[in-house]
C-alpha cells in the first residue's frame, strides 16, 4: 500500500479578502473531491488572502497509479481557472 501526498501552492491574484479566498478554495476542493474521490485540505497560508496551499492525499497499491493521479489533479486544478498553480511537491509513504 502506498500513500501519495501532494502539496500544491496556489496564487489567487484576483482575490481581495479571506472570505473570497474561502469561496474559491471550497469550489476547488469540492470539484477535486468529486472528480477524483481523494482527500483535500487547506494546509498552509491560511492567513494570506492571495495565496493558498492545498494538500491532496491518494492511497493506492501502485506508485505509478498514485503518481499519475496526483499529476492529473494538478492539471485539473490548473484547468479550472480559479487560481494560478504555483509550486507542487509530492511525497510517498509506504504502509
Amino acid at each position: 500500500m502506498i500513500v501519495g501526498v501532494l502539496k500544491l501552492s496556489l496564487i489567487l491574484a484576483e482575490n481581495h479578502s479571506l472570505k473570497g479566498k474561502r469561496g474559491v478554495l471550497k469550489r476547488i476542493q469540492a470539484r477535486v473531491s468529486h472528480q477524483f474521490n481523494i482527500s483535500v485540505a487547506e494546509c498552509g497560508d491560511q492567513e494570506l488572502w492571495q495565496s493558498a496551499v492545498l494538500g491532496f492525499s491518494v492511497v493506492g497499491s501502485s506508485r505509478q497509479v498514485v503518481e499519475a493521479t496526483l499529476r492529473t489533479v494538478v492539471d485539473f486544478v490548473d484547468g479550472l481557472g480559479l487560481a494560478q498553480v504555483g509550486e507542487s511537491e509530492v511525497e510517498f509513504f509506504y504502509c
